[in-house]
């Protein structure tokens, strides 16, 4: 085996591991955002789309690939200080005014 043989080798080896470690995040990130109040849809779009939902009692704001609750009138604020979601499965979940936001 000659240099450039091991050079080819180690070459096409780290792009295989390359294409694997970005196939798996990108199979992490969602795609779309489905908000639903007293559990109907009232908002399934994708998740790259700049948008502000508002139902209510709530404001859902979707920027940069990323989710959050921006405003609630409840009482215990757990679901603005939630923070910002992006991966499929994440939710954020405002129980007192039933509404919910997945990224699907």
């Amino acid at each position: 085996m000659k240099k450039g043989d091991i050079v080819i080798i180690v070459s096409v080896a780290l792009a295989f591991v390359a294409s694997i470690v970005l196939l798996v995040s990108f199979s992490k990130q969602g795609n779309r955002v489905v908000i639903k109040q007293d559990n109907k849809i009232i908002y399934d779009d994708g998740i790259v789309i700049n948008n502000t939902v508002k139902t209510e009692h709530n404001t859902i704001t979707i920027k940069n690939g990323k989710v959050y609750m921006s405003h609630s009138d409840c009482k215990n604020q757990i679901c603005v200080g939630s923070g910002k979601i992006e991966k499929k499965g994440e939710s954020i979940v405002c129980l007192p005014n039933k509404v919910t936001v997945e990224i699907k």
